[in-house]
């Protein structure tokens, strides 16, 4: 009896390892659902760093809320992630010796080992107020004009920013490229001044010329530009340079010369309107309700210095065939990593992508210490994702904000559904090859435990006030 009892005892444990086995309790098996966590907490000082935290998907039961992850619901294909490329940005690059240089653009465009792999750049087209001085690629003595754009040249840009973009496209031939102009050339403006002042109508063909110069020459020099804005901030011109441009206008130009002179130099370049605030939705749906302009237009772009991200979502669903762009946020100097990764991670990287955005771009690369080079009038509190000095580079906000997308989720992504939390707001994708990332910041006050749901299994984490994780499986 007593054999018989012992028997079994010992059959009834096989059949429940057997049992734990089947259901994927095994560590040979949870390793096929392992979870990989990256995570930024300013309150324990841990910046961007992989934790050995051991998650697995199980049947763990618990109270806590819970964010489920579900792949069958998809919206829309992510670009990338990352910076505009300054023309200071590339000055500071540029001064460095090759081999510092190399190391910081393999740690910032390279996605092996450490290396955070931004994935979108967005550059000037002629100055913006990040480079050291103004000028366009067709600047003329007062009183001269040349709509025939017989003086075009981008020899100010062989200087920096070409060199700089080869070497990034060395480490990853696929980023994709904007450019945006912060101002025609003066000869062609109503003020003949680089602030301020408005496209006369009597150079709209002449303008379009110059963006089809522009295209063509940079691809001459192995650059090819995904997509043009028409203007920087169009509804600000108190910068420099700068220049108003209203959406009338746009429109107009768009329909009556750029597209038409994309069409006849066979350029595929996206052309994407607006490039300002969120607070004037108004301004790109007037575009795209002219439809002999929309027809040659891929999008809107949208910065948020003004108006809330949520304001992009109507644009969307006015127009769903067309596109929208996130291609421009500060941080403001000296930073500040609690309040910038918290806001900016929730307001743009999760705000901006659950609300369609198809990229989410900070601002300036890199500046120096001073927040250098600007123009006279342009911005001098600009912060740079990274801080140049010398060969000496500091990490700064954005670097971290971007770091938590632009390694994951990879051009190609597809952003899927995951429910909306106030407390632990969150956005999921699918990369290219299949692998599930979900990105979420603590926004409660606290730390909070919680769970990660994904086929009826869950993982269970926590993430202290503030802190942000990217999960990935």
């Amino acid at each position: 009896m007593k054999n018989t009892v012992i028997f079994l005892l010992v059959f009834f444990l096989f059949q429940s390892c057997k049992a734990a086995v089947s259901d994927g309790d095994k560590p040979a098996d949870q390793s096929k659902t392992a979870v990989a966590f990256w995570l930024t907490s300013p309150e324990s000082n841990v910046l961007f760093e992989e934790q050995n935290a051991n998650l697995f998907f199980g049947n763990q039961v618990n109270p806590y809320e819970s964010i489920t992850v579900d792949t069958t619901q998809i919206f829309q294909t992510i670009d990338g992630f990352g910076n505009c490329l300054t023309g200071g940005s590339a000055t500071l690059l540029n001064k460095m010796d090759a081999t510092s240089r190399g190391a910081i653009l393999k740690e910032l465009f390279a996605t092996d080992g450490n290396n955070i792999g931004i994935s979108y750049l967005r550059v000037s087209i002629g100055a913006s107020d990040l480079s050291a001085n103004v000028f366009s690629y067709n600047d003329l003595p007062a009183g001269e004009t040349d709509p025939a754009m017989t003086r075009f040249s981008l020899d100010a840009e062989r200087i920096d920013l070409i060199p700089v973009l080869k070497e990034i496209l060395a480490i990853n031939p696929g980023i994709k490229i904007m450019g945006s102009p912060w101002s025609a050339p003066t000869w062609m403006k109503t003020n003949n001044d680089s602030k301020g002042g408005s496209l006369k109508p009597e150079y709209f063909d002449a303008y379009a010329k110059y963006f089809v110069k522009y295209i063509q020459g940079m691809k001459t020099e192995g650059i090819t530009i995904d997509a043009i804005t028409i203007q920087n901030e169009p509804l600000h011109p108190g910068n420099n340079p700068s220049m108003y441009m209203t959406a009338e206008d746009q429109a107009l130009f768009i329909k009556r010369s750029l597209g038409p002179a994309f069409v006849a130099a066979n350029i595929s370049t996206k052309i994407i309107v607006y490039d300002h605030n969120a607070d004037r939705p108004d301004y790109p749906l007037t575009i795209l309700n002219d439809p002999e302009a929309a027809k040659y237009v891929d999008g809107s772009a949208f910065h948020l210095y003004g108006g809330s991200i949520d304001a992009l979502t109507p644009v969307h669903n006015a127009f769903p065939d067309k596109n929208l762009y996130f291609t421009e946020q500060w941080v403001g100097a000296p930073g500040n990593l609690g309040g910038d990764l918290a806001w900016h991670v929730r307001t743009l990287i999760i705000g901006g992508t659950r609300n369609w955005c198809r990229n989410v771009l900070e601002w300036n690369l890199a500046a120096d210490p001073n927040n250098d080079p600007h123009t006279i009038g342009g911005c001098d509190k600009c912060l740079g994702t990274i801080t140049i000095n010398g060969n000496m580079v500091t990490r700064n906000p954005a670097y971290y904000i971007l770091a938590h997308a632009s390694k994951f989720v990879r051009p190609g992504s597809v952003r899927i559904e995951s429910n909306s939390s106030l407390t632990l707001p969150n956005v999921a994708f699918k990369t290219p090859d299949g692998k599930k990332v979900l990105i979420v910041q603590n926004n409660s006050g606290a730390t909070r435990n919680f769970n990660i749901r994904f086929r009826d299994k869950t993982a269970v984490t926590f993430l202290r006030n503030g802190a942000v994780g990217t999960y990935v499986w």
